[in-house]
């Protein structure tokens, strides 16, 4: 049940429905615990189990916004195709030397929360030029919060937020301290639009990590160029289903590609902000993501 209410705004619905189906009947001791819990927020209760689930963004952050050893800043970038305008997130060495390989950042289906804020710096202390656009800027950005991010993300038009990475892909290489190498890793929905990107950027696009996302379609695998790095969740059945089609498409045309298959973890695994975490899975992934962008970036 974690993962799939993981949001808090499931686990209501959950709540609601379990009271509904029983209207009139009685309830176990169970039920009537995790209702009430959802009711009145005391221990062994629903707010606190709904705070339990929520993201935990201050206690997972790995690199602090204002860690001396990087730069970071908010900037608004063209989108002529997209939004018109779109803003995200830039981390760099704040002691850089000479041009860097850049990253782009792409979050999950929240919008650009802090945790996508804290990958960006990450990328930033391993040498790279990472930005992170934000999706929802179109509707205001994200809202500080990922229930309402979520909320917010259903009323974006996916066709011109899908041109806004495009752009912004297109922007951070052309900038005039990267070296033209350009990276894309990606978080669920991020995951999904890296592998898109892949197909949209073409040559344009040096390296691709995608994380438990959507594959690309399978007459669109021929567009791509960029060496592939695809990290999946064994718990995650609607992701997984799509990766035999993938897989062969990848072989067939000749394509560079990983595939790696963390057994028995969640869809999120990678998120240190959630119940959904693993520890060891996630440390493993990203050195794994660091060692792709090395090879294929430096």
């Amino acid at each position: 049940m974690i993962s799939r209410y993981a949001d808090g705004r499931g686990l209501r619905r959950y709540l609601a429905g379990a009271a509904a189906a029983r209207a009139g009947d009685e309830m176990s001791g169970p039920a009537l615990l995790l209702l009430g819990f959802a009711v009145t927020g005391r221990p062994g209760t629903g707010s606190g189990l709904l705070a339990s689930l929520s993201p935990d963004f201050a206690a997972a952050q790995q690199v602090a916004p204002g860690d001396t050893r990087i730069q970071t800043a908010s900037v608004e970038y063209p989108s002529p195709q997209g939004s018109g305008k779109a803003r995200g997130y830039l981390a760099k060495p704040a002691q850089a030397k000479g041009k860097l390989p850049t990253v782009l950042v792409v979050h999950e289906n929240r919008g650009l929360n802090p945790h996508i804020e804290d990958i960006a710096r990450r990328l930033a202390l391993a040498n790279f030029i990472a930005f992170a656009p934000d999706g929802l800027t179109s509707v205001g950005g994200y809202p500080g919060n990922d229930e309402k991010g979520a909320e917010a993300f259903r009323k974006v038009d996916g066709k011109k937020m899908t041109e806004d990475f495009v752009a912004a892909a297109k922007w951070l290489k052309a900038r005039s301290d990267s070296t033209r190498k350009l990276g894309a890793v990606g978080f669920c929905f991020g995951g999904g639009m890296v592998n898109q990107l892949a197909v949209r950027l073409g040559k344009d696009l040096n390296a691709g990590v995608a994380f438990y996302g959507r594959q690309a379609a399978v007459e669109d695998v021929p567009k791509i160029s960029a060496p592939l790095l695809l990290q999946y969740a064994g718990n995650d059945q609607r992701i997984n289903e799509g990766i035999p089609a993938y897989e062969a498409g990848l072989k067939a045309n000749n394509k560079v590609y990983q595939i790696y298959m963390y057994d028995g973890k969640q869809h999120g695994f990678h998120n240190d902000t959630t119940p959904r975490y693993d520890e060891e899975a996630a440390k493993l992934a990203w050195s794994r993501t660091l060692e792709w962008f090395k090879k294929y970036l430096r």
